[in-house]
C-alpha cells in the first residue's frame, strides 16, 4: 500500500511539475530503486518481522520526492505555492521519522503504528493544499489512475491463468475449472469494461473531488486484486486444494467483484448517468453479484453472467439516450 501510495503521490506531483530536465529524470531513478529496495523486502517483513529494507526503500522513495517539492518551492513564483511545497516536503520528512520508529518499536506495536502513519502520509497533500491548490492536469491524473488500475486486473488475470494452468497440470481437472475460468474472464472483462466506459477527467475540477476520487481508488485497486486472490482460492476449491467451503470459496470472488462495482459507481461512473434507469444498473448488479455467493459451484459463472449482462444494458440504455438526444431539435437536446 504504502509505496503505491507513494507513487500516486509522484504522479499528482509530475502532473503539475514534470519538466523533464536531467535533474527529474535522476531523482526519478533514485525513487525507482527506491521501490527495488522495498519490494525486495516485503517478504522479510512479513514472514521473519524484518521491515529493514521495506523501512529503507519508503525512506528512499520519500527522500527523492521532498527534494523534488523542495525544487519546486525554489522555483515557485508565487509565495502561496511556495509555501504549499514547502509543506509537502516537511509533511514527507516529518512521516519518515515516524517510519523509522517501526524499526525499533517491539512487535506488538507495529501494527498500530503501521495505521497512524497511513492515516499521516494521506493528511499531507490535504494540509498542504489547503490554501494553495497545485495546478495538476485532471486529464493526465485520469490516465495516471487508469493505467495503474489496468495493471492490477492484469495482475488479476495472471494470477487466475497460474492458478488455472496449475490446476490442471497437477489435478486434470478441466471440467471443474471451466467454470470458474469463464466467470473469471468474464468477470475482469467486465471490470475494465465499466471503469473505462467514461472519460472521467471532466468530473476532476477542483481538490476537493481529486482527492476524494483519488482516495476512493484505494477501494478500486484493493478491490480489483481481491478478485484476482478470489479467483486463485475458488480455482484451489475447485480441484480439492483448499478445505473450504463452496460458500466460502465463491464469496472470496464475490465480495470484492460486489466492492468493485460500488466503488466505481460512486466515484465517477454516477456522475455521467442519466435518469433512474442507469443509475441504477451497477448497484442491481452488485447486489445480484452477492446474491451468487449461495448459489454453489456454478456462483463464479453465474457472477460472470450477472457483470456480462450489466454490461450490456449499460450500452443498450447509453445507446437509446444518445438516439433520443440525437432526435430532438437543437433547441431541445440543448
Amino acid at each position: 500500500m504504502v509505496h503505491g501510495w507513494a507513487w500516486l503521490n509522484f504522479a499528482w506531483f509530475a502532473s503539475a511539475y514534470d519538466n523533464d530536465d536531467v535533474l527529474y529524470r535522476i531523482v526519478t531513478l533514485v525513487q525507482i530503486a527506491g521501490v527495488l529496495v522495498l519490494a525486495a523486502g516485503i517478504s522479510r517483513a512479513f514472514e521473519d518481522d524484518d521491515w529493514v529494507a521495506v523501512v529503507l526503500g519508503y525512506l528512499i522513495m520519500r527522500l527523492a520526492m521532498s527534494a523534488q517539492w523542495l525544487r519546486a518551492a525554489r522555483n515557485a513564483e508565487e509565495t502561496a505555492e511556495r509555501t504549499m511545497a514547502l509543506r509537502y516536503a516537511g509533511g514527507l520528512l516529518l512521516c519518515q521519522v515516524g517510519w523509522l520508529g517501526l524499526l525499533f518499536l517491539p512487535a506488538g506495536g507495529r501494527g498500530w503504528l503501521f495505521l497512524a502513519m497511513v492515516v499521516l502520509e494521506l493528511c499531507v497533500p490535504a494540509f498542504a493544499e489547503r490554501q494553495h491548490q497545485s495546478s495538476w492536469h485532471a486529464h493526465h491524473i485520469s490516465e495516471r489512475y487508469g493505467l495503474l488500475t489496468i495493471i492490477v486486473l492484469g495482475e488479476t488475470v495472471a494470477a487466475a491463468t497460474v492458478a488455472v494452468k496449475s490446476g490442471i497440470d497437477e489435478h486434470d481437472a478441466l471440467g471443474e475449472l471451466i467454470p470458474v475460468a469463464a466467470g473469471g474472464l468474464l468477470i475482469v472483462f467486465a471490470a475494465w469494461w465499466i471503469y473505462f466506459v467514461v472519460p472521467v477527467h471532466g468530473h476532476l475540477r477542483s481538490n476537493r473531488q481529486g482527492f476524494l476520487w483519488g482516495y476512493g481508488h484505494y477501494l478500486v485497486f484493493a478491490s480489483a486484486a481481491a478478485i484476482g486472490a478470489g479467483l486463485e482460492v475458488a480455482v484451489e476449491q475447485a480441484v480439492g486444494k483448499a478445505h473450504i467451503s463452496t460458500l466460502a470459496a465463491t464469496s472470496a470472488v464475490t465480495l470484492p467483484t460486489a466492492l468493485f462495482l460500488i466503488t466505481v459507481w460512486a466515484l465517477h461512473a454516477r456522475h455521467f448517468k442519466v435518469g433512474v434507469a442507469e443509475q441504477v444498473v451497477l448497484p442491481a448488479a452488485a447486489l445480484l453479484v452477492l446474491c451468487c455467493t449461495f448459489l454453489g459451484d456454478p456462483g463464479v459463472l453465474v457472477a460472470g453472467l450477472v457483470l456480462a449482462l450489466a454490461v450490456a444494458a449499460g450500452v443498450v440504455l447509453t445507446a437509446r439516450r444518445a438516439s433520443r438526444e440525437g432526435s430532438r431539435p437543437a433547441s431541445a437536446a440543448t
